[in-house]
């Protein structure tokens, strides 16, 4: 099997959970804590990204987000390929940062 831009792929989680009781952070902070756990990594407060090598590696994935959905708020899930993920334009305030997000881990093929 081949790898390419095309194939490997990229899960964005997108959350706003509320956080006005205990019970409510709590759920926010394991849902958060297990976002890390499985490797994604913050990209802004309420987005977590994570690159994975192939689409069957990123269904394993987003398999475990849904089991580890909190019992209310939003989550989105948006899978995008690493050369859609290339594209994206980055800025800090006016002045255009790099696109590439490095992964954090080590992936053999």
């Amino acid at each position: 099997m081949r790898f390419n831009e095309y194939r490997v792929m990229w899960i964005l989680v997108f959350f706003d959970l509320p956080t006005e009781t205990a019970p409510e952070k709590k759920a926010y902070a394991r849902f958060r804590k297990e976002l890390l756990k499985d490797g994604f990594t913050m990209f802004q407060f309420s987005i977590y990204i994570r690159h994975c090598p192939s689409r069957e590696n990123m269904n394993v994935h987003i398999k475990r987000i849904k089991k580890i959905l909190p019992p209310k708020g939003h989550v989105g899930i948006l899978k995008i390929t690493d050369k859609q993920f290339g594209m994206m334009e980055i800025f800090y305030g006016k002045k255009k940062e790099s696109g590439f997000v490095e992964p954090h881990q080590l992936e053999l093929f």
